[in-house]
């Protein structure tokens, strides 16, 4: 009797000794965060019919509003890392403030668009959360390059998506002279050395497998 208890309690335990086995070679189930983790790149493209820069710059006289017309935009990024790559570009040769005179200045003076005809935004990193689900704010950081030369840029942000189509608005300044730019003002008028600028941006969104 007791040589056989001795058997059963070893057979016993080498069973639980299996499947302890079998339990600690099986995958651990997926920490929420390293799921979370998996998340595909986002890329979002500008239809440029719905994408519009609207600019402001006030002066001694009045406040100065134009628009300028976007050619094409792409943003991909990750949400997990806020890497971003891409470009938006915008027309310069468009630019437009509602008078002639002041229009062709623009062009021939002060942006120089008969050699710079276009102006570009790389963005590079997004710093804030991005969500599909609900309208956002974050801040995207990168270059622009404007009248030849490229600066750092940070640009605030509000998006909001619906289903693959997305809008959005992108606010910055831009210290033209700092930058240099030449100085638009004369003795009879001085202008303030920042423009106000604001994207009106919609398109369409796909995420990458």
């Amino acid at each position: 009797m007791r040589v056989s208890g001795w058997k059963s309690a070893a057979a016993s335990l080498a069973i639980v000794f299996c499947v302890a086995m079998l339990l600690s070679a099986a995958p651990a189930p997926p920490h929420p965060q390293a799921a979370q983790a998996a998340t595909h790149e986002i890329a979002l493209t500008l239809d440029p019919a719905q994408t519009k820069l609207h600019f402001s710059v006030d002066s001694t006289l009045h406040m100065v509003h134009g628009s300028f017309a976007v050619k094409n935009g792409s943003l991909q990024f990750d949400p997990q890392t806020g890497k971003a790559s891409g470009a938006i570009v915008v027309n310069a040769l468009s630019g437009e403030t509602g008078n002639s005179s002041r229009d062709q200045r623009l062009h021939k003076e002060i942006l120089e668009t008969w050699k710079f005809a276009d102006a570009t935004f790389r963005p590079s990193q997004i710093d804030g959360q991005v969500s599909l689900a609900a309208p956002s704010d974050f801040k995207v950081k990168g270059i622009i390059t404007l009248h030849g030369t490229d600066h750092e840029l940070v640009a605030d942000v509000h998006s909001e998506f619906t289903g693959d189509h997305w809008k959005g608005t992108a606010k910055f300044d831009v210290p033209y002279i700092k930058w240099g730019i030449k100085d638009p003002s004369n003795f009879f008028l001085k202008v303030k050395p920042v423009v106000n600028v604001e994207l009106e941006l919609a398109g369409n969104k796909a995420i990458s497998h």
